[in-house]
């Protein structure tokens, strides 16, 4: 089982380390005189931050699997260079989720204004018809109904849940902390050789993220 958040987490070494290369990029970062490197660290930072979001995410979701979810981290599709966050299976073994988690601007507001999807005042949607794409290719590949969720931290979420219709599809957004709240919601019911058997398709169809 891959990790939450080692892709993420890997990005930025990856970021921080092609902006220190060879003995004179160490040199003047230590100097104080490699601004690219100062950049990179800015870029960096982000990421990391994505990192811890999307660990406390899953930190958050793991009280599911008292309840039958089963639960995969940072995986990918073949053939696809994103990755997908967080991969839950019903335990009713009819449906899967994926959810992308986002670190977003705390103090400002997610809301959806004129069929829009807000932070403040920076515009979301694409990154919400991206989330309801990838849940899209995942539901074909897996062959079952996929739900795309984007789970939100930092920013404050309108009501702790908010809906936005995109070109790809519908998208539930939430407040972290009510991620596991919202999902509790879904499909009722337990048939352990079902969703055993979900499970054991999206590890064969979702590889982990490298």
């Amino acid at each position: 089982m891959s990790v939450f958040g080692n892709s993420a987490s890997r990005e930025a070494a990856r970021i921080r380390r092609n902006a220190r290369r060879g003995l004179w990029g160490h040199v003047t970062v230590w100097a104080g005189c490699n601004p690219q490197a100062a950049a990179a660290d800015v870029v960096a930072a982000r990421w990391e931050l994505g990192a811890k979001a999307e660990k406390e995410t899953a930190r958050t979701l793991r009280v599911l699997r008292w309840r039958g979810w089963r639960i995969r981290h940072d995986r990918r599709l073949a053939g696809r260079r994103f990755n997908l966050d967080h991969i839950l299976v019903a335990p009713c073994g009819t449906a899967v989720v994926v959810a992308d988690t986002k670190r977003w601007h705390a103090g400002q507001d997610t809301t959806v204004v004129d069929g829009r999807l807000w932070c403040g005042r920076e515009d979301r949607t694409g990154e919400a018809d991206k989330c309801a794409r990838y849940a899209l290719l995942v539901g074909e590949a897996l062959g079952v109904p996929v739900w795309p969720l984007m789970i939100v931290h930092g920013s404050t979420v309108r009501d702790g849940h908010v809906q936005v219709v995109t070109v790809s599809g519908v998208v539930q957004v939430v407040a972290a902390d009510q991620a596991v709240r919202i999902l509790r919601r879904a499909p009722s019911g337990w048939s352990w050789s079902r969703a055993r058997g979900v499970a054991g398709r999206v590890d064969e169809v979702l590889a982990p993220y490298r």
